[in-house]
């Protein structure tokens, strides 16, 4: 099965980011299935019918998410079992949405995963590490094709973690959240494609998509401020990564992707 992923898509710019590369993506990497984590595409945080129609009318098939979907209309869409989207599986029982879902392509199935980390985060979500095994136990029937994992975290450790601890027990695993793109793309020891963080799509000189005044003001005084993009974004990336897996549910190839696109 061929994957894949773009990392945080942030606001109108990357958006328009995303609609302009990707078809090149598809045609050079002729995914199975297009995923990517939607927490920001609405003015940079959170998510919207419009904006998520936007981005299902470019060729992308599903959308995981993290601790800002919550935003704007997130909550309505969480609850629609028909919008292709999930939030982290482990935040406590009760919560509205879905923590992952089977896809079905053709002749074969995918199980999509969603996670949050808890190391630096203020909230208290349940364990992820836990939550993982549950999930991978509730599956075991449906003997999925291949398993994919969003780990929404901040810590690099955490993450790592993560990684070893699923290897050769999932297909992939990929990191969102921090918005920066790391090089430890691989394969684990057990064959399970890995990343510490896809990176995103947005501005390119940015502080994670959104104005740098603004966000440097946040550092110097210490508040907050609404996403902005007054800064010049004609130049943008397109972050991510391809994977490929073999039929049995093994990765065979992990590869970045990085764009740079001129949108004005």
């Amino acid at each position: 099965m061929k994957i894949l992923f773009l990392g945080d898509i942030v606001g109108r710019p990357g958006r328009e980011s995303v609609a302009k590369i990707l078809p090149h993506l598809t045609k050079r990497y002729q995914p199975d299935i297009t995923i990517a984590n939607a927490e920001n595409v609405a003015h940079g945080k959170g998510v919207t019918e419009s904006s998520l129609q936007e981005l299902i009318a470019m060729g992308i098939d599903f959308f995981t998410s993290g601790n800002h979907v919550w935003r704007k209309e997130g909550k309505k869409l969480l609850q629609d079992s028909s919008v292709p989207l999930i939030r982290p599986a482990n935040y406590p029982v009760g919560v509205l949405g879905r923590g992952y879902d089977i896809i079905n392509i053709r002749t074969q199935k995918i199980a999509i995963i969603n996670l949050i980390g808890r190391v630096f985060f203020h909230s208290d979500y349940d364990c992820p590490f836990k939550k993982a095994d549950e999930i991978l136990a509730e599956i075991a029937r449906e003997k999925c094709n291949a398993i994919f994992v969003d780990f929404h975290c901040e810590a690099t450790s955490e993450a790592r973690a993560m990684g070893f601890y699923l290897d050769g027990r999932i297909s992939a695993i990929v990191g969102t959240h921090t918005h920066v793109q790391t090089s430890d793309d691989q394969l684990l020891p057990k064959k399970t494609a890995y990343i510490t963080d896809t990176g995103m799509c947005g501005i390119k000189n940015s502080i994670l998509g959104r104005d740098q005044a603004e966000i440097i003001e946040v550092f110097l005084k210490q508040d907050s401020v609404e996403a902005d993009w007054k800064n010049d974004w004609k130049e943008c990336i397109v972050q991510g990564v391809f994977i490929e897996t073999g039929k049995d549910g093994k990765a065979k190839k992990i590869e970045r992707v990085l764009e740079i696109v001129e949108n004005k």
